[in-house]
C-alpha cells in the first residue's frame, strides 16, 4: 500500500494552537506562513509551549495574503485584525538570529493577559521553524510509528499526532520507517523533499494538544526503546526541507525515490 499525506499541520504563531489545511503549496523555505510569529518575554527568551502548555488552548486563524490574524481564546474571545509591522528586532532563538518586526494589534495583549505574563508577538520575516539551518523546512511522522508509542507507553487511547507538531502526517508505512528515508529524496504530492535528519523530542509532545496538560510519558517512552537518533536523542519522525516546490493536498502519496548512504546535513550560517 502506498504512503499517503493523512493530516497537514501549520502554526501560524509558532506555539499556539494548530491548523489543519486541507492542502499547501511548498516552497524552497517550507509552507509561507507557518511559524509566522512568536513569542519571547521580558528578557528577549523564545517564550514556547515548554514553558507553558496553555499556549496551546489559543487557536490562531490566519491569512498570509491579506495578513489577517484572528486568535480564539478559551473563554469564546476573538482578537481580530489585519497586522501592522514596526520595527526591526535583533534577537536570537536556539543561538541563531531570526530576522523579525515588531507587531502592531491588540494580540500581544490579549496573549500576555491570558498567561498573566508580558509577552511579545513579533514577525518573524522567513518564519521561526525549528531546524531550519540544518535544512529542516518540513516533517513528517507515521501514523504507525504513532500506534508504536501508544503500545510503548501502555496508552489506552490513540497517540494524537498533533503532539509533535509535524507539518505531514502519512499513513501506509510501518513504524519508523521514515526513518529509512533519510537522505532520500520523497515525493509528495506535486513537490520534493530530502530527509536530512530525525527530530529528538521535548516535553511539549508530552502535553494534551488540547488542553497543554502533561498526560503522556512521551520522553520516558522514548527512552526505553529509542533513546539515540541518528542525529538527534529521543527521535520521533524526521525533518526535511524542500527540493522542488510544488502543492501537496491530504490523500497525496508520499514516496522516498531511492536510498543513499546517509549522512547528518550541515548546519550553514
Amino acid at each position: 500500500m502506498a504512503a499517503r499525506v493523512v493530516r497537514m499541520s501549520i502554526a501560524p504563531v509558532k506555539s499556539l494552537g494548530l491548523v489543519h489545511p486541507d492542502e499547501v503549496m511548498l516552497e524552497q523555505g517550507g509552507v509561507a506562513g507557518n511559524r509566522r510569529f512568536w513569542l519571547r518575554d521580558e528578557t528577549g527568551r523564545l517564550f514556547n509551549g515548554k514553558r507553558d502548555g496553555a499556549l496551546q488552548q489559543i487557536r490562531p486563524e490566519w491569512d498570509e495574503a491579506k495578513r489577517r490574524l484572528v486568535l480564539a481564546f478559551p473563554d469564546g474571545a476573538r482578537v481580530d485584525g489585519v497586522v501592522e509591522l514596526g520595527d526591526e528586532v535583533v534577537t536570537e532563538m536556539y543561538g541563531y538570529p531570526v530576522p523579525s518586526r515588531t507587531v502592531h494589534g491588540p494580540w500581544q495583549d490579549a496573549i500576555s493577559r491570558f498567561l498573566g505574563r508580558p509577552l511579545e508577538l513579533l514577525w518573524a520575516e522567513d518564519g521561526a521553524v525549528d531546524r531550519t539551518r540544518r535544512g529542516g523546512t518540513v516533517s513528517l511522522v507515521s501514523r504507525a510509528s504513532l500506534e508504536r508509542l501508544r503500545a510503548e507507553s501502555g496508552a489506552d487511547r490513540p497517540v494524537d499526532g498533533r503532539r509533535f507538531r509535524m507539518l505531514f502526517e502519512i499513513d501506509g508505512v510501518d513504524a519508523h520507517e521514515e526513518d529509512e528515508w533519510l537522505g532520500t529524496q520523497v515525493r509528495i504530492g506535486e513537490a520534493m523533499i530530502v530527509l536530512n535528519g530525525d527530530i529528538g523530542r521535548c516535553v511539549v509532545t508530552s502535553r494534551d494538544p488540547d488542553t497543554g496538560v502533561v498526560d503522556l510519558p512521551t520522553l520516558d517512552t522514548l527512552a526505553r526503546y529509542r533513546r539515540e537518533g541518528r542525529t538527534e536523542r529521543l527521535p520521533f519522525g524526521v525533518y526535511g526541507a524542500v527540493v522542488a516546490p510544488g502543492r501537496v493536498r491530504v490523500g497525496d502519496i508520499a514516496s522516498p525515490l531511492s536510498l543513499s548512504t546517509w549522512q547528518p546535513a550541515a548546519a550553514t550560517s
